[in-house]
């Protein structure tokens, strides 16, 4: 288990490691109002929103 933890973070390193300062920021702000919600319906259904549109 802690090998994948391990992988999954190196990944995400390598992610924000791509972008620049701008593209964090708006992610990190989204993520945080995502976050906010409190209806555990609404970010499970904005994440599979933002999965669809890759």
């Amino acid at each position: 288990m802690n090998n994948m933890n391990n992988m999954d973070m190196a990944y995400l390193m390598q992610m924000l490691s791509k972008m620049d300062k701008n593209q964090l920021e708006a992610g990190i702000a989204k993520a945080n109002k995502i976050l906010q919600s409190k209806n555990k319906e609404d970010i499970f259904k904005q994440i599979n929103k933002n999965n669809t549109n890759k």
